[in-house]
Parts: structure tokens; sequence; C-alpha cells
């Protein structure tokens, strides 16, 4: 039973049906208008209580405004204005944002 369910996930990672669909950050950009009132236009926050959403990773965006629409994280803004959208539009903001230069940078390998 282990091998067959091993091996039905295998083929459906081969085929595509398991791994996530990149967005597309151009349709991202086009709708981010409502996020730039609090995000800015660069995605680094109008003010120091908006979060910096530029450059973060595309999969950590995508989750959080999925669990922002589904109730499962809580903010009375974010539930509002994540509440319409599609999962289409999710991973379309999340391209945009996460292909924006962040203030954060990672430690290069040595």
């Amino acid at each position: 039973m282990k091998r067959l369910v091993l091996i039905t996930a295998l083929g459906l990672a081969a085929t595509g049906a398991l791994t996530a669909q990149a967005g597309d950050a151009e349709a991202g950009k086009e709708k981010s208008l409502t996020c730039q009132a609090c995000h800015g236009p660069d995605g680094k926050g109008t003010l120091p209580m908006y979060p910096v959403i530029a450059g973060q990773y595309e999969d950590y965006l995508a989750h959080s405004l999925r669990a922002y629409r589904d109730g499962k994280r809580t903010n009375a803004i974010m539930a509002g204005l994540a509440a319409p959208l599609s999962d289409e539009d999710i991973e379309d903001l999340a391209a945009y944002y996460a292909s924006l230069p962040g203030p954060l940078q990672t430690l290069p390998d040595r």
C-alpha cells in the first residue's frame, strides 16, 4: 500500500499535478493597485506598521494571502481585501511582489 501511494505521488509530481502554478508578475502588477495603499508601489510599506512584502518568497506570499482569504489567518483589513481574490489573483500578486527587490538580503554563500 505504501508503495502504491509513493508511486502515485511520484507520477502526479512528474505530470505537474502536484506542483504549484507560478503566477504572472505583470498581471500581478496590474492587480496590485489596492495593495499599494498600505504596502506602497514598491512593496516596502507606506508606514512602519505595514509589512514589507517586496522580495518575499512567492510561495510565502501566496500562502499568506490564501490564509487571509480563507480565515485561517486573522487581520480585519487583510481578510476583507483578500476575500474576493481568486487563486489566480493570489498567484499573480505573489509573483509580482516576489519579483520586486526587497530591503533584506540573504548572506552570500561562503
